[in-house]
């Protein structure tokens, strides 16, 4: 199989380096050009990785002998040289969505991680197992930049990607109707490590900027929403309420969630439906994609996060102690990766959705 050419802007943050990892050996992706700011534009990828470098394996070889360029600067020459580009950059939202766009109108698509076009009514927000069938928006998104292959797709913030899938299958059956949850969430959503955030040694934060607890409110909305001449129209339901808060943990988001159902289901059809639950990636079998989506742990102390973060190469969801409630039908715990299913790894599962649903084309 012939590989894509693939670039990655903002190559050097933490979510960047996440990519960069994750496409060393990936089985139809190829790591062609990186891209960042002014200060490491012109030198090796090695030179700008070396007292940097975040991630548990070393940098790849392959992709620390490219030159960096210019995000900003280098726009056609960089979507000359890929197929498409994932996006981790790092700047305010209107500078991203307005850099993203760029990158659309050169006719070379972007997969973002970012969260500046996460409400464009026709930019398809995925994750890929929940909602594929907003991809059906491109045509009109493609049609409104005046592109022939040019766009632009984001996942959704990493708080959303344990709970909302967790929720998912129970949906619509039985009428989900309130949901409280309070996150848990790791210093690397911040893009720290313990050395380069201390204020975290034997200490809570109990809260996360950026808007993070609305984001997890309204993101799901836009998950569950419907299609509507060529946009995306947010559902009405269910109300959410959330609390995040920064725990002193590498890695791993930890959801703690409290659910009602118009009409409350059977503790043991909950179960069946976690149990077989799959979605498009599985039924395709994309390079990325975990074997199975949903796991429920039976034991009282699971999922942990130190001991299941990684379960399916980190892109499964791990759930765990669901019992009713005295004030929501049901509350239960899960468990998501947030730098892999709630980052990187979750925006090349969606890129692998794209190819398989010929949106994405390998020209280069």
């Amino acid at each position: 199989m012939k590989k894509y050419k693939v670039g990655v802007i903002g190559a050097t943050g933490m979510v960047g380096q996440r990519f960069v990892s994750l496409l060393e050996k990936h089985p139809w992706f190829e790591l062609s050009v990186v891209a960042a700011s002014s200060r490491s534009a012109g030198k090796t990828y090695g030179e700008c990785a070396e007292g940097r470098w975040m991630m548990e394996t070393t940098a790849p070889q392959t992709a620390r002998e490219l030159v960096v360029k210019n995000a900003k600067k280098d726009i056609q020459e960089i979507a000359d040289s890929a197929d498409f580009v994932f996006s981790a950059v790092d700047l305010e939202d209107d500078a991203t969505a307005a850099l993203e766009e760029a990158y659309a109108r050169a006719e070379c698509p972007v997969v973002s991680n970012n969260k500046a076009h996460r409400w464009t009514p026709d930019v398809p927000m995925v994750i890929p197992e929940l909602n594929p069938e907003h991809l059906s928006v491109l045509e009109h998104q493609r049609k409104r930049l005046g592109t022939a292959r040019g766009f632009i797709a984001v996942k959704s913030n990493c708080s959303i990607q344990s709970y909302v899938p967790a929720l998912h299958p129970l949906k619509d059956e039985f009428g989900l109707s309130r949901v409280l949850t309070c996150t848990y969430q790791a210093i690397s959503g911040a893009s720290k490590t313990f050395a380069s955030m201390p204020e975290m040694f034997d200490n809570v934060i109990p809260y996360i900027g950026g808007g993070e607890e609305e984001k997890s409110e309204r993101e799901p909305l836009k998950i569950w929403g419907t299609v509507k001449k060529g946009v995306i129209v947010p559902a009405e339901k269910p109300l959410i309420t959330a609390q995040c808060v920064r725990v002193p943990v590498s890695d791993g988001h930890l959801a703690a969630v409290f659910a009602s159902f118009a009409e409350k289901p059977p503790k043991d059809e909950i179960l069946k439906r976690w149990d077989a639950f799959e979605g498009v990636p599985q039924k395709r079998k994309l390079p990325s994609a975990p074997e199975r989506f949903l796991k429920y742990f039976e034991e009282k102390d699971r999922p942990q996060t130190g001991l299941d973060r990684m379960l399916g190469n980190g892109m499964s969801i791990s759930i765990g102690r669901l019992r009713e409630d005295t004030q929501y039908d049901y509350k239960f715990i899960c468990l998501s990766h947030n730098t892999l299913r709630g980052a990187a790894g979750g925006a090349v599962l969606l890129a692998e959705l794209l190819c398989a649903e010929g949106h994405l084309i390998s020209v280069k």
